[in-house]
């Protein structure tokens, strides 16, 4: 089963478009182990979810600790849900191997985010796993994203008129999605822009950031973010979720939250049909 599948499998089987982002901040936890924070909101929230995406960085700044916990993280998954992880790569071809290998055969992470920048022969060797997905950022969530993902682009002989270069960005992801593996990431913050990458990307799966403390909104999210059929939509929540609760019931705290978010969902797309 490819990360396609394996995610609309997920959606249907929980009627969720709802993934988790499992980032710990042990500023904002309760005094427990990495590991059995994330395992038991895992338990509390495997039924409600389509996807659980682990953001690399929480996990490296904890030294091996973090890594071996993240690790087990993603093995603590029920198989039919599918782990996404956040790390953003992108890199010279033969660094971005070395991070395709450590990504989907050390960690086991059944889909990637990569970051663009350098290229198509950078984030090749992620592709070539055709049975991952490879998420590539577009137009990300943050307020500095209009510094680049804005900017008029004219590619090189082209004789139309200027693209902002997300716009760019989604119709290379098309170009380059021969394996049928390639999504884009897209914040909830910026639902235009969301509306108008669905239109030209109406079959790729987009992850998409920002409900919850970032303030995307949730109805224009469902709206623009999902496809025909109403699906491929992945929409992330972290801090809202995980943090319900800052005591010991943080796991019920958090199976509340999601519950709450995921119904929140399917009545949006419920006036959609």
């Amino acid at each position: 089963m490819d990360f396609v599948e394996k995610l609309l499998a997920a959606s249907r089987t929980n009627q969720s478009l709802l993934c988790i982002g499992l980032d710990p901040d042990p500023e904002l936890m309760p005094k427990i182990d990495i590991f059995q924070f994330n395992r038991e909101i895992i338990d509390a929230t495997s039924d409600l979810v389509c996807a659980y995406k682990p953001n690399l960085a929480f996990y490296e700044a904890l030294g091996i600790e973090g890594l071996r916990a993240m690790k087990e993280t993603v093995t603590s998954v029920p198989e039919g849900i599918p782990v996404i992880g956040d790390g953003k790569r992108g890199d010279i071809a033969s660094s971005s191997r070395a991070y395709a290998r450590a990504m989907f055969e050390t960690f086991g992470f059944d889909a990637i985010t990569v970051n663009p920048y350098l290229g198509y022969d950078s984030i090749a060797p992620f592709i070539d796993y055709a049975d991952k997905g490879v998420f590539i950022l577009c137009k990300t969530s943050n307020p500095g994203a209009s510094d680049f993902q804005e900017s008029l682009y004219l590619e090189p002989g082209a004789t139309n008129s200027p693209r902002p270069l997300f716009e760019l960005v989604a119709l290379k992801a098309i170009e380059w999605n021969t394996r049928g593996n390639i999504g884009l990431v897209v914040g909830a913050t910026h639902p235009k822009q969301l509306r108008r990458i669905r239109e030209l990307c109406p079959e790729v799966p987009l992850l998409i950031p920002g409900i919850g403390t970032q303030g995307g909104d949730l109805a224009a999210t469902v709206r623009y973010g999902v496809d025909a059929s109403g699906e491929k939509a992945i929409i992330n929540c972290s801090r809202q979720i995980l943090y319900a609760s800052r005591e010991r019931d943080f796991a019920l705290a958090a199976r509340r939250e999601a519950l709450k978010l995921r119904e929140q969902i399917n009545r949006h797309l419920a006036t959609m049909r």
